[in-house]
């Protein structure tokens, strides 16, 4: 019983924090090291937990990314390569290969030189000054909905999105913060995190997993089933009250309550 309560608990935090600017990595980690659920199984756990929150995300916008498989779109659009058009492949291609390709390049080193708590609480700071750092900064709002960004926003939102390769710096925060940087508003840039979440997250997971599923018991079944289930809930309801929510307080309560979240570990947990 006492597992199913850890795979609830891990379910949830995954759930809250995949999509909100706040770092479900640095959250899985800090309430891992909590319940003292650490190690490989854990890491393989917390790969099928984000599949869940990623599942969530992709049935929410079912829609748009079945109109992203209109390959053509990104030919269609008028003014050139820069230029406004409908949302399409090359939009998210190009928002995605910064990240990935440096991904890829840095796995070993981030795997294990980065996670841990230590780490976590760095990228938590940082990566709230970086939010409040955009959300002050006032950049001319060109793109107040998806089709309206263009590949140039797209690339370089990609390029902020490598900043969350630092657990704990989040990557909805990272994008997020990016998005206003380059002139789009709140609930664009929230949206188009959602939607470059679900190549990015899938194509990291994936290879995460095939890297660790032997570890993977038949035993364990139920709980890694519990723990999908519940992140898959839970960040469905989160992602739909984000929207409202990020519209109404916009990135900076967010950044505190990174702030209070590293404090708080800092000196109860670290410093004893």
């Amino acid at each position: 019983m006492e597992k199913y309560i850890v795979s609830i608990i891990q379910g949830i935090v995954e759930g809250l924090t995949e999509f909100l600017p706040v770092s479900s990595t640095g959250h899985l980690i800090l309430t891992g090291e909590l319940l003292g659920f650490t190690g490989n199984k854990a890491e393989t756990f917390e790969i099928v937990i984000q599949l869940g929150a990623i599942l969530a995300v992709a049935i929410l916008y079912w829609r748009r990314v079945f109109g992203l498989l209109d390959w053509r779109k990104g030919f269609k659009a008028e003014g050139g390569l820069f230029a406004k058009g409908q949302l399409n492949l090359i939009h998210i291609f190009i928002a995605i290969f910064p990240a990935m390709l440096m991904g890829l390049l840095l796995h070993k080193v981030i795997k294990t030189y980065l996670f841990s708590s230590s780490t976590v609480l760095i990228g938590l700071v940082i990566g709230g000054l970086f939010m409040i750092y955009a959300e002050k900064r006032k950049t001319k709002e060109t793109a107040i909905e998806l089709d309206q960004i263009t590949y140039k926003q797209a690339f370089l939102i990609g390029l902020s999105q490598i900043l969350a390769l630092w657990p704990g710096f989040s990557r909805s925060g990272a994008t997020i913060a990016g998005g206003l940087l380059v002139g789009t508003n709140h609930k664009t840039a929230a949206e188009f995190s959602f939607i470059i979440a679900i190549p990015m997250m899938v194509a990291a997971s994936g290879y995460d997993l095939l890297k660790s599923y032997q570890f993977l018991s038949v035993n364990d079944i139920g709980f890694f089933v519990v723990g999908f289930i519940v992140s898959f809930i839970v960040a469905w309801l989160a992602v739909v009250s984000f929207l409202k929510l990020l519209q109404k307080v916009k990135l900076t309560p967010f950044a505190i309550y990174r702030f209070i979240l590293a404090a708080l570990f800092w000196f109860f947990i670290l410093r004893g």
